[in-house]
C-alpha cells in the first residue's frame, strides 16, 4: 500500500494504546461528524433501488452546486481506480507533489506518467489531473484558471475532495463540459470516511461510463440513506465551514508556539515545516495523537483538525511538554 494517512495501527504497533485512545490527525477527515440519525431497516437489509440512488445523486447535485450528470461510487478512490478505462493508454500528466494513487493506478493500467509543478505543464496531456485544493499543501488553482486549461488537455480531471468548506473554487456547476470531470469525496467534510461515498460529476458520456463501471448497486443502501440526507443540510454545511475556517487558525496559533511555520493546507488539514517532522510525530504520539509525515519532504507535518474541545486540550497539553 502507498504511503497514506490513516495508518492507525502502524501507532499502535510502536507505541501502544487502543485505536479508541487515539487522536488520529493524520487524515484529513472532520472530526466533529455529521449526525448519523435513524437510518432503516430496509436501508441494510433491500438492495438499493434506481429511484433511491437518484435521490442520492438529486442531493449530491443540490450540495456541489450543479445541474451536470453525477453517479455516486464508493469514495473519490473508487474514482481514481476508474479512470484509467476512460480512454486508451496515453500521455497523463498530474500536477505535483498531490495525492499519490493517481499516478500510481495510472503507471499501472500502462499510462505515461509525467508530474508537473505547473499547470500550465500540463498542456499536452491526453490526460491531465489537478487535486483542487491541493492535498497535502493546499495550493489551489482559480476555476478561470483551469477553464483556460481545458482546451489544452483531452480530459480534465480536478479533484474536490477538500473543496467542500471553498465552494467558489468548485467547477462542479460546469462539469457538463466535454472533456472535464470532477471528483468529489463525502467522507472527509462529513466526517464519515466509513461510509465510502463519493461521486463523479461530469458530462453524460463520461458519466454513463463510470456508472458502467460500478455496476448497478455502487454504493450501499446506509450510504444512500445518510448521504441523501446530509446533502441537503444546509445549515449543517455553513455552519461546519465556518468553525473549521476558525478551526484552522487556532491550530497555526498553536503551530506558531512551537517554530513551526505554515507551508500550507485546507479546510480540514494543516501543512508546517518543522525542524525534523520524525521527532515531531513521536512526541505527538507519545501523547496518543497521530500525525503524518512524509518521506520525500523530511521536514513536513500534517496535521487534521481536533474536534472536540477534549482533543483541542491534550494537543496543547502534548505540545507544550
Amino acid at each position: 500500500m502507498r504511503e497514506h494517512g490513516g495508518n492507525l495501527d502502524l501507532a499502535q504497533q510502536r507505541f501502544g494504546g487502543r485505536a479508541e485512545d487515539w487522536i488520529d490527525l493524520s487524515t484529513g477527515i472532520n472530526r466533529l461528524p455529521y449526525p448519523l440519525g435513524e437510518v432503516s431497516s430496509r436501508a441494510w437489509t433491500a438492495l438499493p433501488s434506481r429511484a433511491e440512488i437518484e435521490t442520492l445523486h438529486q442531493a449530491a447535485r443540490h450540495a456541489y452546486r450543479t445541474n451536470a450528470p453525477v453517479v455516486a461510487m464508493g469514495g473519490a478512490q473508487a474514482a481514481i481506480q476508474s479512470l484509467p478505462q476512460l480512454a486508451p493508454p496515453g500521455r497523463a500528466r498530474i500536477l505535483a507533489p498531490t495525492y499519490n494513487e493517481y499516478a500510481g493506478v495510472l503507471l499501472a493500467a500502462g499510462w505515461d506518467v509525467q508530474e508537473a509543478s505547473e499547470p500550465d505543464a500540463l498542456a499536452g496531456a491526453d490526460l491531465a489531473i489537478i487535486v483542487n485544493p491541493n492535498n497535502p499543501d493546499g495550493r489551489s488553482s482559480a476555476p478561470q484558471d483551469l477553464l483556460a486549461l481545458l482546451p489544452r488537455v483531452g480530459r480534465l480531471v480536478i479533484d474536490e475532495s477538500f473543496a467542500d468548506a471553498l465552494p467558489q473554487l468548485s467547477l462542479a456547476p460546469q462539469a457538463d463540459r466535454p472533456g472535464l470531470l470532477i471528483l468529489r469525496s463525502f467522507g472527509k467534510f462529513y466526517g464519515l470516511a466509513g461510509l465510502r461515498l463519493g461521486f463523479a460529476i461530469g458530462n453524460a458520456d463520461d458519466i454513463g461510463k463510470l456508472a458502467a463501471l460500478s455496476g448497478p448497486w455502487p454504493v450501499s443502501g446506509a450510504a444512500i440513506a445518510i448521504g441523501s440526507r446530509a446533502l441537503r443540510d444546509d445549515a449543517w454545511a455553513e455552519a461546519t465551514s465556518a468553525r473549521l475556517v476558525r478551526d484552522c487558525g487556532r491550530l497555526d496559533e498553536m503551530a506558531r508556539g512551537k517554530g513551526w511555520t505554515l507551508v500550507g493546507g485546507a479546510s480540514l488539514f494543516r501543512l508546517y515545516e518543522t525542524p525534523d517532522a520524525l521527532v515531531a510525530q513521536e512526541k505527538l504520539a507519545r501523547g496518543q495523537i497521530w500525525s503524518r509525515v512524509f518521506a520525500q519532504n523530511p521536514p513536513w507535518l500534517r496535521l487534521g483538525l481536533p474536534g472536540s474541545e477534549v482533543e483541542w486540550t491534550r494537543l496543547a497539553e502534548v505540545l507544550a511538554r
